[in-house]
């Protein structure tokens, strides 16, 4: 049974065992698709050939953020190497050596916007730590803000710092996570449960996934206050099976955290217990719907449910149960451990904290970023993205995936926070973020979008099931330069039926990417079907 005590002294044996230079090499998913792993075998080569195991180490970290640019190598915060291949992966050795590497080897600029308007909070370890070792995570501090809540703090303390934080679900709907923490706390009965939604499934989101791969202990620690606080004895992931990597990261870290006693019973030496369970979906969309993600764990098919009963009421097997997404729960620790003013000061008077965001598309640096709230969208996408490659120009920015909008170029000084992308038709989204240039057509945006709605649906719901097969049906015909003007009328009107009639918020948002694209580039739809008579 770890205590305290235990765990300074591990953090001090961790930081005593890594006194020489270290070689990061990012190991998640992005990096290893690029061949990390092969760099990080010809790095480890190198060092065993000139016999200086005794003053370099490598380490394989989480991700580095600048995606677009894999591999990626850092050595000792100095210096870090991008687009590493592993036929010169040796001479980053050399380098440390002090000898001079040839030009095949590409320096990342770390005092680049991309890197210096960052704010990393939720990424704070990512990168910076070996994701496969509860000693890492320790050595930062891991599990104190854990032994905090249960030595210092009763669970209503905890709900209410988590209400004073101003923090809100960072899954797409922006619901105050403390009022949601309060309303499962004050719930009668002796069974509840925590759920953590994994199952991310936006296009060209991967904020959740990296997360899980590069720091998974910081979420089960998360899992374990919420846990404390509302009164659950057992969580749950609930990821999807197309991120094996952040799964096998996962079952690992639950197993070393449960042989430290951190996880499991009486946990440091307190009346608490808590147990956490992976629960692996098959890639349905809808299952990130709560009530659909509730019936998969039970076992049945992923379909919602209508509401209410909330699952704060009745949940997982008919008790009050805690959903929130990967990204929330990373944000509990450090609210514990530097207290609700601190995140408070971070972001807008409504929007606290900070996003982290999957920046993709048309722009030169694509990888994960973390920002304050009220960022600019031109701040990231200009600066921190670096703008349209060759010059080009930005025509929309999407956010919020399937559910969320296009905000055109000319609202781009639009900060990020949650009602000021409502106003614009589009929303926060669980934080993808894809830049699109002006060769990108917005109707073929709104057909992809609407595609993959239409194929995600569960079907239990008329408007849905059919509503996306006639808005894609149309859309499909002004493609093909078959509309006629009254097509686009229908169109509209399909989509306020679909936001207004369906069951739950797959088919409530969307019509979403169609409202704004019509909204803002009603040109595009108009010349498409400009020379067709009803």
């Amino acid at each position: 049974m770890t205590d305290l005590a235990e765990l300074f002294e591990i953090a001090e044996a961790e930081q005593d065992s890594h006194r020489k230079i270290q070689i990061r090499c990012c190991t998640a998913a992005g990096c290893m698709s690029s061949g990390s792993l092969a760099v990080k075998e010809e790095i480890e080569k190198r060092i065993k050939e000139k016999n200086l195991g005794d003053r370099l180490e490598v380490v394989p970290v989480g991700c580095m953020k600048l995606c677009g640019f894999a591999p990626l190598v850092d050595v000792s915060d100095e210096t870090c190497f991008q687009q590493v291949m592993p036929e010169v992966a040796p001479e980053i050795v050399d380098v440390v050596l002090g000898e001079t590497p040839s030009n095949k080897l590409e320096i990342c600029d770390r005092q680049a916007p991309f890197f210096t308007l960052q704010k990393p909070v939720v990424l704070e370890n990512s990168g910076k730590i070996d994701p496969e070792r509860i000693e890492a995570y320790i050595a930062r501090g891991g599990y104190r803000s854990l032994h905090q809540v249960l030595e210092d703090m009763t669970p209503m303390a905890v709900v209410e710092e988590i209400t004073q934080s101003g923090l809100r679900g960072r899954g797409g709907g922006g619901y105050p996570t403390g009022l949601k923490w309060a309303t499962v706390a004050k719930m009668p009965g002796d069974q509840k449960y925590v759920v953590c939604n994994a199952d991310e499934g936006d296009p060209g989101a991967f904020m959740d996934r990296a997360v899980l791969e590069s720091d998974p202990h910081r979420v089960l620690e998360g899992m374990a206050i919420a846990g404390y606080a509302v009164g659950a004895n057992h969580g749950y992931i609930y990821i999807r099976a197309e991120y094996p990597l952040a799964i096998q990261r996962l079952e690992k870290a639950i197993k070393q955290a449960k042989s430290k006693g951190l996880l499991g019973s009486q946990i440091f030496n307190s009346p608490f217990n808590f147990t956490i369970d992976i629960r692996i979906g098959a890639g349905a969309f809808v299952c990130g719907e709560e009530t659909a993600l509730i019936a998969s764990i039970e076992g049945g098919r992923g379909t919602p449910r209508p509401r209410p009963p909330y699952p704060a009421q009745s949940g997982l097997w008919g008790h009050p149960t805690l959903i929130n997404n990967v990204e929330t729960y990373a944000n509990i620790v450090p609210i514990i451990r530097e207290g609700a003013d601190w995140f408070s000061s971070i972001g807008t008077e409504k929007s606290k904290g900070t996003k982290v965001f999957a920046l993709t598309g048309k722009v030169k640096n694509n990888g994960l970023i973390e920002v304050p709230m009220g960022t600019p969208v031109r701040q990231i996408v200009e600066q921190m993205g670096g703008g349209i490659p060759d010059g080009g120009t930005v025509k929309s920015v999407q956010t919020g995936g399937p559910s969320g909008g296009c905000i055109p170029a000319d609202y781009l000084d639009t900060p990020i926070e949650y009602d000021s992308l409502i106003k614009l038709g589009t929303m926060m989204g669980s934080g993808g973020m894809i830049v699109m240039d002006e060769a990108t057509s917005m109707v073929d945006v709104a057909k992809f979008y609407m595609e993959f709605c239409q194929c995600e649906s569960c079907g239990k719901c008329i408007p849905c099931r059919a509503g996306t097969v006639q808005m894609s049906g149309l859309l499909s015909k002004m493609l093909k330069g078959q509309a006629a003007p009254k097509d686009i009328e229908l169109l509209e009107q399909l989509c306020h039926m679909v936001k207004d009639a369906s069951l739950c918020g797959l088919g409530q948002s969307a019509p979403n990417p169609i409202l704004s694209t019509l909204r803002y580039f009603r040109a595009e739809y108009d010349a498409f079907v400009g020379s067709n008579a009803d």
